[in-house]
């Protein structure tokens, strides 16, 4: 007990919420890994793996937690080296499904872009804690360059992504008193691109977009189309549902939430594992329910709000402003991410492929997402008076226990002699 105090330090509701992720995340990826396991003819391969890299990321959350929190700003410099990487990645990168978002460097392969999450989140929240000498004039600006930046390079491979981010940018500084007329007029623009780029999505041909090699803007109509509107036309055409290639992973994310029903059907007993393409990613929390019931997904669902809820306890109990908003922006882009997962499996907006943080198979994704559970922690632990105090009183209980533990041996030993 003494040992796990020294070693898992700061907020215990976070740790359990980490750990719980954990075992959730080992499960369901084991038992929707089947379509892994028959391609590689490996059973064990594909979740060695994801627990290898949860255990790499729990060793990446007490490294991070042991850090103060104002040293945490030198993440700032992962913004250029993300963008530069992310650059590279056009020209070099791998390309999986029409879309280079993954560069291989000594033969490690990795996204630049969930780096260029982090260091865009803590550029922010350094930013916002500066807003009094930089003026909010220049702080929304240097904002502004920064996200637009990052944002655009991500854009054209991995729309969602660039949209979630953006947004969670702009809740940052709403929630750090940018002026309403600047956050106003962004707003507008946001809008009007928005109807514009649907717009232009709908109408200009798909050819179109593919001799000037936009294929990814296909994809993203062809989801919009799917979302909206092929699945009413088959169920006024037909008295039967028809599954296609289009409603493929939609339709088999319906059917195995119907399976699951209340209870579910237990962990490895999923079905359609075998029929989704990313079961143990995009896809995992319809997984989840099927074996898991209504009840783990309400669990799973849960997790992340009391998540949220302790983080905004975390950053109002915090006395300085750049922790404060490192808090907010790390537990906004994880809870943000989550709910657009879970959104996709329950079909209450378009197929985006984001991951299921924690939760979902990944590499660089379950590193990152460890980095900001790390940095949640840190400022629970360095930057929370009652923490710090509950801390101090934790450890001292402890030496206490530990001295009078040696005292009483000391007088055994010198009975026994």
């Amino acid at each position: 007990m003494d040992f796990v105090n020294k070693i898992f330090r700061g907020d215990r509701v976070i740790w359990t919420i980490f750990m719980f992720l954990c075992l959730i995340s080992i499960i369901e990826v084991f038992s929707a890994s089947s379509t892994l396991t028959y391609k590689h003819a490996n059973y064990w391969g594909p979740i060695i793996r994801h627990t290898s890299f949860l255990l790499v990321g729990a060793g990446v959350v007490l490294l991070v937690h042991s850090f103060p929190p104002k040293y945490l700003s030198v993440l700032i410099f992962l913004l250029p080296v993300s963008i530069f990487l992310m650059l590279v990645t056009k020209v070099m990168g791998a390309s999986i499904n029409g879309a280079e978002r993954w560069l291989s460097i000594g033969g490690v392969s990795f996204q630049p872009s969930e780096l260029a999450k982090l260091a865009l989140i803590v550029y922010v929240s350094f930013l916002l804690s500066k807003k009094q000498e930089l003026t909010p004039e220049k702080c929304f600006r240097w904002i502004m360059i920064g996200t637009i930046i990052t944002c655009g390079i991500i854009f054209a491979d991995n729309l969602s992504t660039s949209i979630m981010l953006f947004a969670i940018v702009y809740m940052l500084m709403f929630i750090g008193q940018i002026p309403f007329q600047h956050l106003g007029k962004l707003g507008l623009m946001i809008i009007l691109f928005g109807v514009l780029f649907v717009l232009l999505l709908m109408f200009v041909p798909s050819d179109t977009f593919k001799t000037i090699k936009l294929g990814r803007a296909v994809t993203w109509k062809e989801r919009i189309l799917d979302f909206t509107h092929r699945d009413n036309t088959n169920a006024v055409r037909d008295s039967t549902f028809k599954i296609t290639d289009d409603n493929f992973q939609v339709s088999h994310a319906k059917i195995a939430i119907a399976n699951g029903q209340i209870f579910g059907k237990l962990p490895g007993n999923s079905q359609q594992r075998d029929f989704l393409p990313q079961a143990y990613s995009d896809f995992i929390y319809a997984i989840i329910i099927e074996e898991l019931g209504i009840v783990g997904g309400v669990v799973v669902l849960l997790l992340y709000i009391i998540l949220f809820i302790r983080s905004g306890i975390i950053a109002n109990r915090s006395e300085r402003i750049f922790p404060k908003f490192l808090v907010i922006g790390s537990s906004l882009i994880l809870v943000t991410q989550a709910l657009a997962n879970m959104a996709v499996a329950v079909n209450l907006i378009p197929v985006t492929g984001q991951p299921l943080p924690l939760v979902s198979r990944g590499g660089t994704s379950t590193l990152i997402t460890c980095v900001y559970f790390g940095i949640i922690l840190a400022v629970s632990r360095f930057d929370n008076p009652k923490g710090i105090q509950r801390e101090a009183e934790i450890l001292s209980e402890a030496e206490e226990e530990e001295k009078e533990r040696a005292f009483e041996e000391e007088n055994v030993n010198a009975g026994e002699f």
